[in-house]
């Protein structure tokens, strides 16, 4: 029996276009767990199979989609008729709601024979205080976040977002939102005093006017004090100021395409010369490409300005300066932001490297 065994083995790792397709079939091949609570733990269940095909085979693999699942199987032959299983384990743990994930079984021939599927939702657990609004604030007050986050902030539309407190002391507590970084733009909604034990969102909105555009970055940061006292929590709230989309049907609209998102100077000598590296930026629309906005760094010079103007079918050279002795030593890693008139994709992030020697 075990020299019948090995032949079956080594038959399997020699590739001989002759054999028969593997087949391995799973009776059931999909599992619904059912609702689970995130509480009780991880979930198993066992699926059974049996070869159908002609020839033995062996489980080289079984792959998954995610880490919270986890399969348990044996690598030992599976002769034609005979069965073997593959246990599937599933973590809850910080995944509530409904999940969905697909096993893949690999042969020793590298092929897939077999696709498993687990189902089901998960009741997720209570969480504490700490875990919903994990900021402190200091005095008692917590906070959900500190960063609010707009993509894009269009004219004449108001956006709004919010920041979730809790007063977790014992006594009411005061709040104040000092401004350190003003755009002129945002709109704060906030209580003074919070009672005991009080939850509530602190709202925040921007409004750029329609008959005054402002293009690019928009930024802001609010220092939180409670009851007259700080401990350096800063809200910060940004986004990026562009044009509003075009109405009615079919609009001809600008399209701006770069040759490039990666500038690379790679080494340079921190005493050696001004280096210059172009990209392209090109016009494949049917209107007008304008540029809004560009935003460079403080390490490295940009010759695209606002204002300029690319017709359908147009491009223009964007050249990038870098000057070496006014950095320092080391791997340097930024941005160059372009904001233009494309209503489809207004913003270009170009990532720029180098690195500066001695």
């Amino acid at each position: 029996m075990t020299n019948r065994l090995i032949t079956f083995i080594i038959t399997l790792l020699i590739p001989i276009g002759s054999f028969a397709q593997e087949k391995l079939r799973f009776e059931p091949s999909v599992w619904n767990f059912g609702t689970i609570l995130e509480t009780d733990g991880r979930v198993s269940h066992t699926f059974t199979a049996e070869n159908v095909g002609s020839e033995p085979l062996v489980i080289l693999d079984v792959v998954t989609s995610c880490g919270c699942t986890v399969p348990e199987f044996s690598r030992q032959p599976i002769l034609p008729g005979a069965r073997t299983s593959i246990t599937v384990t599933f973590d809850p743990t910080n995944r509530p709601g409904t999940f969905d994930k697909e096993l893949w079984v690999y042969s020793t021939q590298r092929k897939r024979i077999a696709t498993l599927t687990i189902r089901g939702n998960v009741t997720p657990r209570p969480k504490s205080i700490e875990e919903l609004f994990p900021v402190d604030a200091g005095g008692g007050l917590r906070l959900s976040a500190t960063l609010c986050t707009f993509a894009y902030i269009y004219a004449g539309k108001r956006m709004q977002g919010a920041i979730g407190y809790v007063n977790n002391s014992q006594h009411p507590l005061r709040l104040e939102l000092r401004p350190e970084v003003s755009s002129g733009l945002l709109t704060i909604e906030a209580p003074r005093m919070i009672a005991p034990g009080e939850r509530g969102e602190i709202n925040l909105s921007y409004l750029i006017p329609a008959d005054k555009p402002r293009y690019g970055t928009i930024r802001d940061a609010l220092e939180v004090v409670a009851d007259g006292q700080s401990n350096g929590t800063l809200l910060v709230v940004h986004g990026i100021g562009v044009d509003t989309p075009p109405g009615g049907a079919n609009p001809k609209v600008a399209r701006a395409e770069v040759s490039e998102n990666f500038i690379k100077f790679g080494p340079v000598r921190h005493s050696g010369v001004v280096c210059r590296r172009s990209i392209t930026l090109a016009n494949t629309g049917e209107a007008d490409l304008v540029v809004r906005a560009v935003e460079g760094t403080e390490h490295v010079d940009v010759s695209l300005r606002p204002g300029q103007r690319l017709a359908p079918g147009d491009s223009a050279r964007l050249e990038v300066t870098l000057d070496p002795s006014r950095q320092e030593f080391g791997v340097l890693s930024d941005h160059i932001v372009v904001i233009t008139n494309d209503p489809a994709r207004p913003m270009r992030r170009i990532r720029v490297t180098a690195i500066i020697e001695q």
